[in-house]
């Protein structure tokens, strides 16, 4: 349209100097100046329409240019969605049930360790064969050697999460098969072994009830070993039905309060057996302080029993209490160096320390005796050092004590004290699977002043999914 334009000015000032002026009587010369007028203005048409039309060109490439920019880049973008949709997709976790979304996870784990026993030799069947277990270390005997490999520790769990309006209700169930004597395969042919329960619970919000570590034990402080526990003396290690409640008091800080299923642990003074008396009335009631920071994590725990013993003869209550401190503390490159530790101390609480290695209390169970409480201390202190990222070793040492009460009879075989070192190595393949070795030494003392050693070498290979 625009060289329309032009071309019809060009042809209106050429035809008006081609027009004749024969219809007017001039003279020669008047004509002639008036022609030299004429040319001049057209000259000057034609210059501008010359630079109008450079001008029109020179916008016309450049919307030409930035057209063949803008198809360029078009295609270039068209090639990054191409490609992004041509990645595969991130794989859907879990799958979904009326609502639910269900997932499966675990691990399956595999232990061989050979341990040499310097006083004594462990029963058939024994729970201190599948893993270090230090009021099962012989006292008194000859010397023995045992090598023993298994996969109980293989673990499954199912979560679940359901939206309930602008809340979410998760649930858990895990289980092992690393159960008690008495419910394990023979070694001699299948080596089947019971499913067992190890948590089960149902979290809304800030609240949870069912089946849950203990709020008195910090789980995270546990350091990794090949060993089903690691610092088995010095931990708090209980898993019990509780209501639970959390709330957040900062963005670093979180208060948990919990109602837990009580049992009061005892001995005679007559027998080093632990008896599970079934009479207690409340709950024991526990508080943990959790704080956690990028350097690490803090907590502050603390227990309040209601000790209850009647055996149809004689019966009593007492007062148990127990606090708990525990870290994990990540330093060096990568935090890939981390201190794990945990100190217990208490009165009443055998039960919650090293998987029951002392009693809560001792009891004559003869008319007229009294409950009597026995104080603990436990602890551990574990240094994990990153070799690698894929290379790791961990160096525990681990205790408990317990302290009891003067004036009555204890039994000679009543445990008193133990005490293990270990050292380990850990190497990742792959994503998910690891393989270790550890070596352990441990000592349990009784109340007569009798010990047992043990020396351990342990092989594990886990692959979790």
């Amino acid at each position: 349209m625009p060289n329309v334009v032009l071309w019809g000015r060009l042809l209106a000032g050429a035809a008006s100097v081609c027009v004749a002026p024969s219809a007017i009587a001039a003279p020669q010369a008047s004509r002639e100046a008036e022609l030299e007028v004429r040319l001049q203005q057209l000259e000057i048409a034609m210059a501008a329409l010359r630079s109008e039309l450079a001008d029109t060109r020179a916008a016309q490439r450049t919307m030409a240019d930035q057209a063949a920019a803008s198809a360029e880049a078009a295609q270039k973008a068209q090639a990054r969605v191409a490609a992004l949709e041509a990645k595969p997709a991130a794989p859907v976790e879990g799958f979904n049930v009326g609502g639910t979304t269900v997932r499966l996870n675990g691990f399956i784990k595999t232990v061989a360790s050979g341990t040499r026993y310097d006083d004594g030799s462990v029963a058939t069947g024994s729970l201190g064969k599948d893993f270090y277990l230090p009021q099962t270390i012989p006292v008194g005997g000859r010397s023995s050697k045992d090598f023993v490999a298994h996969g109980k520790q293989t673990r499954l769990w199912l979560s679940t999460a359901t939206s309930v309006g602008t809340h979410t209700l998760k649930g858990l169930v895990e289980f092992d098969f690393q159960t008690s004597a008495g419910t394990q395969g023979s070694q001699r042919t299948t080596n089947g072994y019971n499913l067992a329960l190890r948590r089960g619970f149902v979290t809304f919000d800030n609240l949870l009830v069912g089946q849950e570590w203990s709020n008195f034990q910090y789980v995270a402080a546990l350091p990794e070993s090949t060993d089903f526990v690691g610092a088995t003396e010095g931990t708090v290690f209980v898993r019990e039905a509780q209501v639970r409640y959390t709330k957040r008091l900062s963005p670093a800080t979180t208060l948990s309060v919990s109602a837990e299923n009580p049992e009061t642990a005892s001995i005679t003074t007559a027998s080093p057996a632990l008896v599970e008396n079934d009479q207690d009335r409340t709950p024991d009631f526990t508080a943990r302080l959790t704080l956690t920071e990028d350097s690490g994590e803090l907590s502050l725990a603390g227990v309040i029993r209601d000790l209850s013993a009647d055996n149809g003869v004689a019966s009593d209550t007492a007062l148990g209490w127990g606090v708990s401190a525990a870290g994990k503390i990540g330093f060096g490159p990568d935090k890939r160096h981390d201190l794990r530790f945990m100190a217990s101390y208490g009165d009443g609480i055998g039960r919650y320390l090293g998987l029951n290695f002392a009693p809560d209390a001792v009891f004559a169970g003869t008319p007229g005796s009294r409950l009597e409480t026995v104080r603990n201390f436990a602890g551990f202190a574990a240094l994990r050092i990153g070799w690698t990222p894929v290379l790791r070793s961990s160096i525990i040492g681990s205790y408990n004590k317990a302290n009891y009460p003067s004036g009555i009879v204890i039994p000679d075989l009543a445990n008193l004290r133990a005490w293990s070192t270990a050292v380990n190595l850990f190497w990742t393949l792959a994503n998910g699977f690891d393989v270790g070795a550890e070596y352990r030494h441990g000592e349990r003392k009784l109340a007569s002043g009798s010990s047992g050693q043990l020396d351990r070498i342990e092989f594990a290979a886990k692959y979790t999914f």
